[in-house]
């Protein structure tokens, strides 16, 4: 198929070619009003001009903007907008200079680092539970329409086939079989009603391939392929890797589950047990009993006045860190969204390699990055042996929703509290 493009598309000046897809080819273009690049799709004009499949090809293309654009997430391709220019449609989207896709990744001989891979489903997971909040379901996850940035970033992209849904919408989804089969799960195949757990079981195949370089469901022909993914189970990745935990594998088993009633019901259970699972990979604990951590966080200022059932919903939905000394628990600059209680030891504060705080016992820290999401703006280091509550805001969303909202309040108290005494010193300087 090809395309004579014009030098501009509306107000969009159109560079050069960077890629091709199944609905059209992706252009680097430039706003002049904003002075950016962005990345411009134009669709093919010969499936535009088929009789029998023109309309709903080009209902298909604009698809992708009018449900990617309802949508505001840090790992979700941006639309900024979409027209038609004579013969020509188009869709204008974030432009991500040097950006690969996953695809890459999927071979046994490129394979990412096993904290890397649990990061991308985490922030994939993350992306996809907040597009399926707003009512919609992608319907084609897979590693081609998942781009990785060169800063080691992902972005979720192509929501051509995507279906928008609500409680008050009366819209069917468009019909026969949509997306590609091999990441299809078997509701898709059978050409059922498809919800947000597809997308999770998709999402589930993608992991399997970027933790083992294998198909989760091999195949050499569409109809064996249809029979695996509605009959047979997935081999266990350690037929192909003997070094992935098990914690892992349960994950991904849970994702790949053929009835959706034992499946992830949403992307932030899959989220919150890949943070469980991430934070067993980044440090081997010490074997501390259960009651042992129960007694020494009860001790603790922080939850004062928090009924013993919910203290153990804290300690279950949180992770238990232990460092030595000079260890780094943050870096300057980092991106997370932990918060930290202090249950032995001490920690400092440095900025430009210059301690300018030491927190004891009890003590709270991390609380912007928990709240805000935002890059690190000091290094914390361990002075000596000290254990840590590590804290995610995606996991605590787990607990019940009393318990949610006693730790809100003492989060927002010790929060203001900081807030408060770092102004008293700031007034205290000029």
């Amino acid at each position: 198929m090809t395309n004579n493009v014009p030098e501009k598309l509306g107000k969009y000046e159109v560079r050069e070619e960077i890629d091709r897809g199944s609905m059209g080819v992706v252009y680097l273009g430039h706003d002049p009003y904003i002075n950016r690049p962005v990345a411009l799709k134009v669709a093919f004009l010969d499936a535009l001009n088929n009789v029998e499949s023109g309309a709903r090809y080009r209902k298909m293309f604009f698809n992708e903007a009018h449900t990617a654009g309802l949508l505001t997430h840090p790992n979700v391709i941006n639309i900024y907008d979409a027209g038609v220019d004579e013969d020509n449609c188009y869709i204008v989207m974030e432009y991500i200079e040097g950006g690969n896709t996953l695809k890459p990744f999927c071979s046994s001989d490129n394979l990412l680092p096993v904290n890397k891979v649990v990061e991308i489903i985490f922030k994939c997971a993350n992306a996809l539970d907040y597009a399926h909040r707003q009512g919609v379901v992608h319907r084609d996850i897979k590693p081609s329409n998942i781009l990785f940035t060169p800063d080691q970033d992902v972005k979720i992209g192509d929501f051509s086939i995507a279906h928008i849904y609500n409680a008050d919408s009366t819209t069917t989804q468009m019909g026969g079989m949509m997306g590609s089969p091999r990441y299809m799960s078997p509701e898709q195949l059978r050409e059922e009603h498809v919800t947000n757990q597809s997308d999770l079981f998709s999402l589930g195949v993608v992991m399997y391939e970027l933790l083992t370089g294998r198909q989760p469901f091999p195949a050499d022909n569409f109809s064996r392929l249809v029979n695996t993914i509605l009959n047979d189970e997935p081999p266990p990745m350690s037929d192909y890797r003997t070094d992935l935990p098990d914690s892992l594998n349960e994950i991904v088993c849970k994702a790949l589950e053929k009835d959706v009633a034992n499946r992830y019901q949403m992307g932030l259970d899959l989220a919150a047990d890949l943070t469980k699972a991430f934070d067993t990979l980044e440090k081997p604990k010490k074997d501390i009993s259960a009651e042992e951590k129960f007694n020494s966080v009860k001790k603790l200022d922080f939850f004062t006045g928090f009924p013993d059932a919910e203290i153990w919903e804290i300690l279950r939905a949180s992770s238990w860190q232990d460092y030595n000394a000079n260890d780094d628990i943050i870096v300057e600059g980092d991106m997370d969204d932990c918060f930290y209680i202090i249950v032995k030891g001490s920690v400092d504060v440095m900025k430009n390699g210059t301690v300018i705080r030491n927190l004891e016992k009890g003590d709270c820290f991390g609380e912007m990055g928990y709240l805000a999401k935002t890059k690190r703006t000091a290094t914390i280091k361990a002075p000596d042996h000290t254990s840590l509550m590590k804290i995610n805001s995606t996991v605590i969303s787990q607990v019940s929703l009393n318990c949610q909202v006693r730790f809100l309040k003492v989060f927002l108290r010790t929060l203001i509290h900081r807030l408060s005494a770092t102004t008293e010193k700031m007034s205290q300087d000029v």
